[in-house]
């Protein structure tokens, strides 16, 4: 059972989080034991254990400070036509992987680590997931209905290539794919249906 935050989170709960944020991200979930969580946010094991109830719900607060961050991502995208809010947040997702401290999907990443379906992590991992491909499906939508549902799919699937290859080839050429792959998307589900 997760604990009530307050309002307004504490210094030492924002240091746990951030140091989580920066570090499971880097170096991966597993690999990052709670003893370095509490050194590196300068805060005590009993101040750690005040905030989560373990590892666990501190990695559920990782993910979820993540979800957040993209979710703002997609407001700021967000324009008068639905085309030109899924080119910008192809755009955002492209600047993502462009950056020098791109280590892949954080929510892939912690699907590899927590494949278990009911494991809390994997479900903070697929209430994101449903949440993009939600948002992205609303916005094909608005473009045309009929074909809303698969192109959702297909932009979702090109943005977890871009996301798995960003990390292992040259970052411009992904992201060049990546956004003329949606383009392509974009012009299809255009066209009127026959």
């Amino acid at each position: 059972m997760a604990r009530t935050e307050p309002t307004k989170p504490s210094e030492a709960r924002s240091r746990l989080l951030n140091t989580a944020l920066r570090i499971f991200y880097a170096e991966g979930i597993h690999a990052v034991g709670i003893d370095r969580i509490v050194e590196q946010a300068q805060v005590t094991r009993a101040t750690l254990y005040r905030h989560f109830l373990g590892k666990e719900e501190l990695v559920v607060a990782y993910l979820n400070e993540v979800d957040a961050a993209m979710r703002a991502q997609a407001a700021q995208a967000r324009a008068d036509d639905p085309a030109d809010t899924l080119r910008g947040l192809a755009r955002a997702i492209a600047q993502g992987i462009r950056s020098p401290e791109f280590r892949g999907c954080a929510f892939l990443n912690a699907a590899a680590e927590y494949p278990e379906p009911d494991h809390p992590v994997h479900q903070a991992v697929l209430a994101h997931r449903q949440w993009f491909h939600d948002t992205v499906t609303e916005l094909f939508t608005q473009i045309q209905e009929a074909t809303a549902e698969p192109a959702a799919r297909h932009f979702v699937m090109l943005r977890d290539g871009a996301m798995a290859a960003g990390c292992l080839s040259d970052a411009e050429v992904v992201c060049d794919t990546f956004l003329r792959g949606v383009e392509g998307l974009l012009t299809q589900v255009s066209q009127p249906v026959h």
